[in-house]
């Protein structure tokens, strides 16, 4: 009894002798018939958006675009650093100052007073100690937000690297290597998603 599920309809075309034999070459190396080769290729056209009339870009000239690419983000990382981190460092360490200074000044001060009253001053000491401990745990806490922000970006810089490296080699992959293309294209989406 025939398969009444199937029901493609076959055309034939016509190509040139230098054509077929390219189409039996790759028939023979990749053990596929005639129009499983002619439908993967149409496919692999369709989906990479190629124009078939057009003369296909040399690898210098795409890995010139990655590596444009690349430069671009670099510098767009570099920025980001020197303009958010960089002024986030420096005004830490500008208020740390600006804490020991009053600190120092205020120590002198105290000082100066106990000479005069002792026990008055000692009820004052312990107000000023304890709100010194306050500044300084928040300026603990500020370097430590600080330094996991740093790990973060420093994380986000491998995976962004790793990423560019998984394009590259994904723009280097030939017409037929499917599975690595495949491979890359699922490397890809799990450390975007990660």
């Amino acid at each position: 009894m025939p398969n009444s599920s199937r029901k493609t309809i076959f055309t034939t075309i016509s190509i040139a002798k230098e054509t077929e034999a390219l189409v039996e070459k790759i028939c023979k190396r990749y053990s596929l018939k005639k129009s499983e080769v002619v439908k993967l290729a149409f496919g692999y056209i369709d989906k990479a958006h190629i124009n078939p009339s057009e003369v296909p870009e040399s690898v210098k000239s795409e890995l010139a675009k990655i590596n444009k690419r690349q430069d671009d983000i670099i510098r767009f990382i570099r920025h980001y650093e020197e303009k958010e981190l960089n002024p986030m460092i420096r005004a830490t360490n500008s208020i740390a100052l600006r804490f020991d200074a009053i600190g120092k000044t205020l120590e002198n001060l105290i000082l100066s007073q106990l000479e005069a009253n002792q026990e008055k001053h000692t009820a004052v000491l312990k107000k000023l100690s304890e709100q010194f401990c306050n500044h300084a745990d928040v300026i603990n806490n500020q370097s430590k937000q600080i330094n996991a922000l740093y790990q973060i970006h420093q994380r986000d810089y491998k995976k962004l690297f790793h990423l560019i490296q998984l394009y590259s080699e994904l723009s280097a992959c030939g017409v037929m290597d499917s599975k690595r293309k495949d491979n890359l294209k699922a490397e890809i989406t799990n450390l975007i998603n990660i």
